[in-house]
């Protein structure tokens, strides 16, 4: 992945969440609202990023526990079952969470220690991306143990008409201004 598609991805997938979030239509709100603990969203975002974790264990080097990948790998897969049966409460937002963990090294790496996007006079665009997924990664640690936040969260921006509008437009504009950073490359 290129420095422009890492930060072109992420303008997009926060700009995708502050304009559903802004939408005030029923059933997108109520699909929103419904999201922590909607089995159908556990069932798929909690399967892909087990897998994907389960991958990623398949495929660790010796110098990353890669001569004990098969019980890891096990022990792992076993973990992700058993989750479906005696955690099934907020799946959805841990799903989440674990491809919000997995996709942020790929986001991270292409600007690894690239110093040259991230002067004054050029206002530091190349950190507007990275700190949108540090955050995104602070969230998914914070969520990833406590779920039921994001359920609290969903309730108090619902609770006042137009607080969720105020909300997903500034990250929408924040969103613009991550994919504008990715043009200027």
């Amino acid at each position: 992945m290129t420095l422009f598609s890492a930060t072109l991805l992420t303008g997009l997938l926060v700009l995708a969440l502050g304009v559903m979030v802004t939408l005030p239509n029923s059933a997108v709100v109520t699909s929103i609202k419904r999201f922590p603990r909607s089995r159908r969203m556990a069932y798929l975002l909690f399967s892909v990023g087990a897998v994907w974790f389960l991958y990623r264990i398949a495929h660790l080097s010796a110098a990353d526990f890669g001569d004990f990948k098969k019980p890891l790998f096990i022990f792992f897969a076993l973990v992700a079952i058993a989750a479906f049966k005696f955690v099934p409460d907020f799946l959805a937002v841990r799903g989440a969470c674990i491809l919000v963990l997995l996709g942020a090294s790929h986001l991270l790496e292409p600007g690894y220690m690239v110093w040259e996007y991230g002067e004054l006079t050029d206002l530091g665009r190349i950190y507007w991306y990275k700190i949108a997924v540090f955050i995104a990664v602070a969230l998914a640690i914070y969520l990833g143990a406590s779920p039921f936040r994001l359920r609290d969260f969903l309730e108090w921006l619902y609770r006042k008409p137009g607080r969720a509008q105020i909300f997903g437009g500034g990250l929408a504009l924040y969103a613009l201004l991550i994919t504008g950073a990715a043009f200027t490359y």
